[in-house]
């Protein structure tokens, strides 16, 4: 299956490793879910998982993002012209879009209302089918 990974899944997944957060990047990094990036995706990923507050090592960053990398589908999608809330989360949105991936966000309110646009807990749900 292929999924596009919010930040803020990868960020609490992160942080709390028993979350249902963790159990989705578990199945990224297990094979079983192939992530789909752009370069801006990737760029977000760093920016914000290098933020001090989060206390991240650089080394721990590097091997999930080389992960990311290596064995992500990485693309260049068309721009949408979709109106968001945040701008910012519209790369996430053409990505998924661009590949028929399913969007796995913890801020749903900040996309289209769109079957593949799910929360973690669906996500898994999705999985288990």
């Amino acid at each position: 299956m292929l999924a596009v990974i919010d930040t803020n899944i990868l960020v609490s997944a992160l942080w709390s490793r028993n979350g249902t957060p963790a159990k989705v990047l578990s199945l990224v990094l297990n094979g079983k879910v192939i992530p789909c990036v752009d370069s801006r995706i990737m760029s977000e990923y760093r920016a914000v998982l290098s933020r001090p507050k989060f206390g991240f090592s650089e080394r721990e960053i590097d091997a999930l993002l080389g992960w990311f990398g290596d064995y992500g589908l990485s693309v260049v999608p068309e721009p949408l012209e979709d109106a968001f809330i945040d701008e910012a989360d519209k790369k996430f949105y053409e990505v998924a879009k661009h590949c028929g991936a399913v969007l796995v966000t913890g801020n749903l309110k900040h996309f289209p209302s769109d079957p593949q646009i799910v929360n973690a807990a669906t996500f898994l749900e999705m999985i288990q089918r």
